[in-house]
């Protein structure tokens, strides 16, 4: 599941920047509505519950598999606006969908305490994969001339085989407990939920806005893109281990208080930088501390009751994606007047999150899900 979706997704992501300036001359206001579309499937990934009623968790990933691969392999074909807005929103839909079933799969099916060091581990392949995709690129772009259209075709052509032979190959995994097919909001996981839509709106914020501040400001080319995103791609791959370990080790209320404080800091950063390089040790520094994102899963697993796992794993995905369907469209109108405006937007929005971390427990689990349970008792 991994390995499919970052094929595809790390083709179409590190292309986008350049190819909507380049090829469909897009501004920043165009760019914001693209992306807004782009999250809505992950508005709706509640959705996936009501699926799955029909279709089986694992039947479902690979028809997610296949709608991404279709998506991607479309998207070079369509450069106008309305071309673009269509693609991309079969792309997100797989995407989305796969994301989703991933989470709760993994969440499921991982033991609580290693499940830290193999969530690293999983990181580490798809930073892996992510290597491999870019190096290909740069060779066909930089190398063998091959335009956009065919690039999008090649990896989401990738990932759609990848679908049809796991289809073949894998066998069906049991259901070790019966997932509640129902959707609902449960007040026991309210911090985890708040945790999960401020994160959402931070990661727009960055997604959409420092690859298009580096390309719009700094005119940083496709190329240099790419090997930006290769060298995030190689440290991850080192890192992510580790981080996961320091998870188990230090529990997620240290590790995601280093990560909201290490985003304030570089999203504030990010608002004033004028120099390039400076720019591009910013845009590594939160890959990184995108990795420790890890323990707000591990959060939930611990706190959660097993059978939730699908129910609630979906509706979180729609809870971190509610800022994704307005912010980019309302944020690309304050990019028109101040590129650091929306920065430091992002960083309020990490401040409120590391103030949210010190609600979370030493030791988080089922009737200590927050600090405020003991004082409630």
């Amino acid at each position: 599941m991994s390995i499919s979706m970052l094929v595809s997704f790390s083709a179409w992501m590190s292309l986008l920047n350049n190819f909507t300036i380049e090829v469909a001359s897009f501004d920043g206001s165009q760019i914001g509505i693209l992306q807004s579309l782009r999250e809505i499937p992950g508005f709706l990934a509640f959705t996936v519950i009501l699926v799955l009623a029909f279709v089986a968790q694992q039947k479902l990933v690979y028809l997610s598999m296949l709608l991404l691969g279709l998506g991607t392999s479309l998207t070079g074909f369509f450069p106008s606006a309305m071309g673009l807005y269509i693609t991309t929103i079969i792309m997100s839909l797989g995407f989305h969908y796969l994301e989703t079933l991933n989470q709760s799969l993994s969440l499921q099916w991982l033991d609580k305490k290693k499940a830290p060091i193999i969530l690293g581990k999983i990181s580490a392949v798809k930073s892996f994969t992510a290597l491999l995709v870019f190096i290909l690129i740069y060779i066909l772009m930089n190398y063998l001339s091959v335009e956009y259209k065919y690039v999008y075709l090649i990896f989401g052509g990738i990932s759609a085989l990848l679908a049809i032979f796991s289809w073949i190959l894998f066998t069906n995994f049991k259901e070790t407990v019966i997932q509640d097919r129902k959707i609902r909001l449960k007040k026991e996981y309210w911090l985890f939920y708040t945790l999960t839509f401020f994160a959402g709106a931070r990661r727009q914020i960055f997604v959409v806005f420092a690859g298009f501040l580096l390309v719009e400001k700094f005119g940083v080319d496709i190329h240099n893109m790419v090997i930006l995103l290769f060298i995030n791609s190689i440290l991850n791959m080192y890192l992510a281990p580790k981080i996961g370990k320091f998870i188990s080790v230090f529990g997620e209320r240290i590790s995601l208080r280093y990560e909201y404080i290490g985003l304030v800091i570089v999203f504030v950063s990010y608002a004033f930088v004028e120099n390039l390089y400076i720019a591009f040790a910013l845009y590594v520094i939160d890959h990184i501390l995108f990795a420790m994102a890890i323990a707000l899963k591990t959060y939930f697993q611990k706190i959660a009751d097993p059978k939730d796992i699908a129910s609630a794993s979906a509706v979180s995905f729609t809870i971190n994606h509610i800022a994704a369907v307005f912010l980019p469209v309302l944020l690309g109108l304050v990019w028109l007047y101040s590129h650091s405006l929306v920065f430091i937007i992002g960083g309020l929005i990490a401040s409120i999150s590391v103030v949210l971390s010190f609600l979370i427990p030493h030791n988080p689990e089922q009737g200590n899900e927050t600090t405020l349970v003991k004082i409630v008792k």
